[in-house]
């Protein structure tokens, strides 16, 4: 059976990291600021480097790439959104929504990658759908259950359902998509990414079933995870916006599992919420407002999981 969980993790160091308002158009948890782009980029590069340290502090391995300062990428420091690792050696690139996005596709992080010991049998370039506006970012779009072969996604104008079966095809992943919606400003709109309103980890589900208008898609998703043994636990819509739903789970070197959530993630929980994953997790929670702020993504977005075999 395939891993759910992986001890490696890759993050890119920011080198612009700023408001894009290319993304803000349908990410609705980015806000700006009048600070300067300079007090920005040091601030989020500050809570960048906490983040790894908390990492590597409990075991976890953590390879930093420097982002390149030209050309300019705001959202380098979300790599999940661009590429993913598969234990069969695979890495699949992703069709990217925002132009400016696309630009974070780097070779040369794949080959920093097999110099750092990890074998890649074959790459798989979707950016060729970006030519017919489909999209699907990454394990934002996707929040995969490794172990069952899973694929979950909420439908947005970020994750099409075309390129959505066609990864679940190419892997051998079901999919189960689903239409997910948010209140902002008294009217309903879909949720960009399905990695803001749930996460898998090995044993547990953190899942905001509020999101799904339709009754029978949420029964489906919970009955799916039920029978796939994780236990379910319900976040509100209002700890969604608090990047409640942002998770990613890890383990480190001794094969120790932890839970990563934001610090704003943490103080969103309620008690009986923060125990029940303490009962198959220890919890790691890094500060980093700053980019949860203008970036408009949280921990999970900045941890690409590498799956990778080994040479």
């Amino acid at each position: 059976m395939s891993q759910q969980t992986t001890s490696t993790i890759l993050m890119v160091r920011p080198a612009n990291f700023g408001f894009n308002p290319e993304t803000a158009a349908n990410n609705f948890y980015q806000k700006n600021d009048q600070r300067s782009p300079d007090e920005i980029n040091a601030l989020a590069q500050e809570e960048f480097d906490g983040f790894v340290g908390l990492l590597r502090q409990r075991g976890v391995q953590v390879l930093v790439v420097e982002d390149t300062s030209e050309p300019c990428k705001t959202d380098a420091v979300f790599p999940n959104n661009w590429f993913s690792t598969h234990e069969d050696g695979k890495v699949i690139l992703y069709p990217m929504f925002s132009p400016n996005r696309r630009l974070e596709r780097r070779k040369d992080i794949l080959e920093f990658l097999m110099q750092s010991g990890f074998s890649i049998s074959e790459i798989v370039d979707l950016s060729f759908f970006e030519k017919d506006e489909q999209y699907l970012e990454g394990t934002g779009s996707l929040v995969l259950d490794r172990q069952n072969r899973i694929a979950y996604a909420c439908k947005s104008v970020r994750t099409h359902p075309i390129p959505l079966a066609y990864f679940g095809r190419l892997l051998g992943f079901e999919v189960l998509d689903f239409d997910a919606v948010q209140t902002v400003e008294g009217r309903e709109v879909p949720i960009y990414h399905t990695n803001v309103m749930m996460h898998v980890g090995t044993d547990l589900a953190v899942v905001c079933l509020d999101s799904l208008p339709n009754f029978s898609e949420k029964l489906k998703l919970q009955e799916k995870l039920s029978k796939t043994g994780k236990k379910i636990i319900p976040i509100t819509a209002k700890q969604k916006f608090q990047f409640a739903g942002n998770m990613l789970e890890v383990k480190n070197d001794k094969a120790q599992k932890f839970t990563v959530m934001s610090d704003t993630a943490y103080h969103a929980l309620n008690k009986a919420q923060i125990k029940s994953i303490e009962k198959y997790t220890e919890i790691l929670v890094p500060k980093i407002p700053t980019i949860e702020k203008l970036g408009g993504g949280s921990v999970r977005c900045m941890m690409a999981e590498i799956f990778l075999p080994l040479v």
